[in-house]
């Protein structure tokens, strides 16, 4: 059962790019709330507890209860802008989500026992991590923050498609709907290729000069 996140704002009724400047000037966070049948709705946030928030991967993956003004709404995190360099957040976009509709959220994959595997143990095999997340499609209520992928029985050769990923009760990947094509790798063990040194300059020198006496 997945974990119930509560991140907390208030409502706001200045819009604008000035607006949104004295906000961040004061360590505030001007976001919007929209969709689920209902009006887009201004509101802001602490920046400093929704940057320590932003530093988990629930932030991005699972279903939030947005507290705004004492009324919870229950939303997804659907866009964030950051400062080129420095650490602050910008702004923010939530969607509100409706228990009895479907929504496509892109999970986390969490692969277990890669080094337990033949592939992890041996020094001749490179493992490659094609995905790191997947886009499913459930009801709110089914959505899990994160996706396990076991990879015990990882050998050379192997390859792990999207597939074969163990899915929770109720949660589909969509991708899977459009064809064979789109059973794409998740996991690949190949395979370890050893490059040749390229030989010194002296080395090339001197077997240049070899071949030259040679064919006198």
């Amino acid at each position: 059962m997945a974990t119930q996140h509560t991140i907390t704002a208030a409502g706001r009724k200045d819009e604008g790019k000035g607006a949104s400047r004295r906000l961040r000037r004061a360590a505030q966070i001007p976001a919007v709330i929209y969709g689920g049948h209902a009006d887009p709705q201004s509101i802001q946030l602490e920046h400093e507890k929704t940057w320590l928030a932003s530093q988990h991967e629930w932030f991005y993956s699972s279903i939030l209860d947005l507290e705004v003004d004492g009324k919870v709404q229950k939303v997804l995190l659907r866009d964030m802008q950051r400062h080129p360099f420095k650490q602050l957040i910008m702004h923010l976009d939530f969607q509100r989500v409706s228990e009895n509709e479907a929504i496509r959220v892109s999970v986390p994959l969490h692969f277990l026992n890669e080094d337990k595997s033949p592939a992890g143990k041996s020094a001749e095999v490179v493992v490659t991590h094609e995905l790191n997340e997947i886009e499913v499609s459930c009801l709110p209520k089914d959505l899990p923050e994160y996706i396990e992928v076991d990879l015990s029985d990882l050998a050379l050769g192997t390859t792990v498609h999207l597939s074969q990923i163990k899915l929770p009760k109720g949660v589909e990947i969509p991708e899977l709907k459009l064809g064979a094509d789109h059973d794409v790798a998740v996991v690949v063990a190949r395979h370890a290729r050893v490059e040749e040194e390229p030989a010194a300059e002296g080395e090339e020198a001197a077997n240049g000069e070899k071949k030259e006496e040679g064919d006198k």
